[in-house]
């Protein structure tokens, strides 16, 4: 990269297309060219007009302009269910095609923003986004960089996508069934509260609630109700209220009496601490406690996507809760949209409605 500095009283406007302006420049109180503008021929009757000295740079043969690089670097990070807009001053967005989880490979970003002149920029991992979401940024940031650099960066982008883990991407939300077993025994009105909020959030992620069932102080019965779910093709159990902290509540009775396996019991975050996770097989069975009966701001509407994208949550999953694990009204945005878009299941369409008990 060759710096130039011209001068309109004195350089020769002769050669100059195709150097790129390496400041704001402006004409007549307008902004005639932005950082990174590649002057044409036509640009050039301008200079001589320009009332100051102007930083330009010529490009050496092994030396990417920023768009073209911006570009280049997107389109490497960028896996399934991302569209790219740009650049725009070498800034390329990649957005979000459709309605999933998004998926960012956080050492590969590391990596990438480690080498000079490179940097992509991303919401947090593991958020629910709908169509049209900025998610990522990527973006050169002197006004060209030296092939071999750009080079290594796709290479890491390109290890990450082997891996089956590009640097950005959104998994599709999967059309999954839900079985509900719960041990609250609410009255009809905050029953049908219960049953409307938890339809809403299936439907929001393309499910569908295959029924609700109420037992209580029956571990065998429990059991057997999680096993008659799943023979009906539940994909998965949701347990509703009942006491976590009893050793004696059906719902943890039950788990042992169907083979299920405990992955963490509570969660490092407020609200939604109570929250307790189990499989059974490939089946997970959540514990909604009463405060995750309606609300959709608690541990429980973090996992949930996780599980609608097709993902088997683990015991590190839920103990790296507990960074960002503060729920508090600051993180909203972490949390789905509910009622945002079209519900995309068979019930629950229409916007959400908090509700309480």
């Amino acid at each position: 990269m060759r710096p130039l500095a011209f001068d309109p009283a004195t350089t020769p406007t002769a050669g100059l297309a195709g150097a790129v302006v390496a400041e704001e420049v402006r004409l007549d109180g307008k902004r005639r060219f932005h950082k990174g503008h590649r002057l044409t021929e036509l640009d050039l009757a301008d200079l001589p007009r320009l009332d100051r000295c102007v930083h330009l740079v010529r490009l050496d043969a092994d030396e990417v302009h920023e768009d073209e690089a911006g570009l280049r670097l997107a389109r490497a990070a960028a896996g399934q269910g991302i569209e790219l807009r740009g650049p725009v001053q070498s800034r390329v967005n990649l957005v979000a095609a459709h309605r999933g989880l998004m998926r960012i490979d956080r050492e590969a970003v590391i990596a990438i923003n480690g080498l000079p002149g490179m940097a992509i920029f991303t919401l947090p991992d593991r958020m629910a986004v709908l169509p049209g979401t900025v998610l990522a940024g990527a973006k050169i940031t002197p006004v060209a960089i030296d092939e071999a650099t750009l080079a290594a960066s796709e290479a890491i982008a390109g290890s990450a996508a082997a891996t089956g883990r590009p640097v950005v991407q959104v998994k599709p939300f999967e059309p999954l069934t839900v079985g509900v077993v719960s041990t609250e025994g609410l009255a009809d009105a905050a029953r049908d509260r219960f049953q409307a909020a938890v339809r809403q959030k299936v439907a929001w992620f393309g499910g569908e609630v295959l029924g609700f069932v109420d037992v209580r102080e029956d571990a065998a019965r429990f059991a057997a109700e999680i096993e008659a779910m799943v023979g009906r093709g539940a994909d998965v159990i949701l347990t509703g209220g009942g006491n976590t902290i009893d050793p004696l509540d059906p719902s943890l009775l039950a788990l042992p009496l169907i083979g299920a396996e405990m992955v963490k019991f509570g969660a490092a975050a407020h609200p939604g601490s109570m929250f307790w996770l189990a499989y059974r097989g490939d089946v997970p069975i959540f514990n909604l406690a009463s405060c995750s009966l309606y609300s959709r701001a608690t541990v429980a509407d973090l996992v949930l996507p996780w599980v609608f994208a097709g993902e088997r949550v683990t015991l590190r999953d839920l103990a790296e809760l507990g960074v960002g694990g503060l729920l508090d009204k600051d993180a909203a945005f972490r949390f789905p949209p509910y009622g945002e878009g079209d519900g995309g299941g068979k019930e629950g369409r229409g916007k959400w409605k908090e509700v309480s008990a």
